[in-house]
């Protein structure tokens, strides 16, 4: 196979990055047809490390299985961790990707949570730039489509026993997606108090499997109930956590009349979202309502929609972006919530489709902007 000499382009601890070009490369799917993460582009990015060594040289090279010790840690005790991220197509057909150093922070942060091997982040952020470069033809260029972006760290020592890694692999692979729901087409969720996504000194602010796996039973049960989605409960009074693989917002008027934009604070159960950040600093930069980080329990939420002070309910996220909430369930009643009082046909309040439309500009390059970085 073809190798591409990127030594003097980038490099990964002191290793050029070595290119391997796929000789084959797949038949793309049409846009109207691609299913979330089901559909996998031609390369991949692969580093390697041991504790001996240190970050081997880097490797993207074409896409293949990888082969792996039945007693890797990853396989034995989840010792993994990743990250979600995407890369867009503006009008001219330039690559850009959003605030991808939020993301390449709270990577490095999961793996040390896991004692896992530190890396340098713009390092890793150049050589994921020259993964889209090779890439690019799997990027679509058509509004509300993207690449999904997924670094992946896992530990892969060949031995029994609980412990620090002394051999990890990290890898980049990507799948072109679309919207992960429709536009912005509401949904509604059941607000969980039996299960516990995470806890006060656990890992809930990192993203790690560990905080995914046992989800999934309890998202099959509500999903049978005609529920979309999962809002978590924390502790006996029943604080307001996340929703699902979403933050959430609730956006209410309080006792004064003023609005408030409302969002439980970060306070280690509470996974770090970037469109989460990126919501809180463009709404503070409005200064046209009050921005909160802090506690509600779902009592003081229901009392918030029983006096008619509720407007709007909606979760963030890098698949999602902004999805609004229609009802959400608890204690053995659905409380509808309102979307757009001027026009009912809308699944979206106006909040929510403002806060989208803002993020979707800078994400495509129609509103030039800080956060929205050019793959040169």
């Amino acid at each position: 196979m073809p190798v591409v000499d990127y030594s003097g382009a980038v490099s990964w601890n002191n290793h050029p990055l070595k290119v391997i070009i796929n000789q084959e490369p797949k038949k793309k799917t049409p846009l109207d047809q691609l299913v979330f993460g089901q559909f996998f582009t031609d390369h991949m990015l692969v580093c390697e490390w041991t504790k001996e060594a240190g970050w081997l040289q880097p490797t993207i090279k074409p896409f293949e299985n990888l082969s792996l010790h039945p007693a890797s840690s990853v396989l034995q005790y989840g010792l993994e961790c990743f990250e979600g991220m995407k890369a867009y197509k503006d009008g001219n057909g330039r690559i850009r990707l959003f605030r991808p150093e939020e993301n390449m922070q709270r990577f490095h942060d999961s793996a040390v949570r896991l004692a896992m091997p530190g890396f340098d982040k713009f390092q890793l952020l150049e050589m994921i730039k020259q993964w889209l470069k090779v890439e690019q033809t799997w990027i679509p260029d058509k509004p509300g489509y993207s690449l999904y972006i997924r670094p992946t760290m896992i530990a892969t020592q060949e031995t029994l026993g609980v412990g620090p890694a002394n051999k990890a692999t990290l890898f980049v692979i990507g799948c072109p997606v679309g919207q992960y729901y429709a536009g912005l087409s509401s949904v509604s969720i059941y607000a969980e108090g039996k299960h516990v996504r995470a806890w006060p000194g656990g890992t809930g602010c990192y993203k790690m499997g560990g905080n995914y796996a046992p989800t999934i039973l309890p998202q099959l049960e509500v999903a049978q109930k005609g529920y979309a989605q999962i809002l978590w409960l924390l502790g006996p009074d029943h604080q307001i956590t996340e929703v699902g693989t979403m933050n959430l917002f609730v956006f209410y008027k309080g006792i004064d009349g003023r609005p408030v934009l409302f969002t439980p604070a970060l306070d280690g159960t509470i996974l770090p979202g970037v469109t989460r950040k990126s919501i809180l600093e463009a709404t503070r930069a409005w200064n046209e309502f009050d921005v909160v980080e802090g506690k509600m329990s779902m009592e003081e939420l229901i009392e918030i929609h029983q006096e008619g002070r509720l407007l709007e309910v909606f979760g963030s996220g890098t698949a999602a972006i902004v999805s609004p909430v229609n009802k959400i369930f608890y204690a053995g009643e659905d409380y509808l919530i309102p979307l757009d009082p001027e026009d009912p046909s809308k699944q979206s309040g106006p909040l929510a489709q403002r806060l989208w439309k803002t993020l979707i500009d800078i994400q495509y390059g129609m509103n030039p902007h800080p956060w929205s970085m050019i793959v040169d």
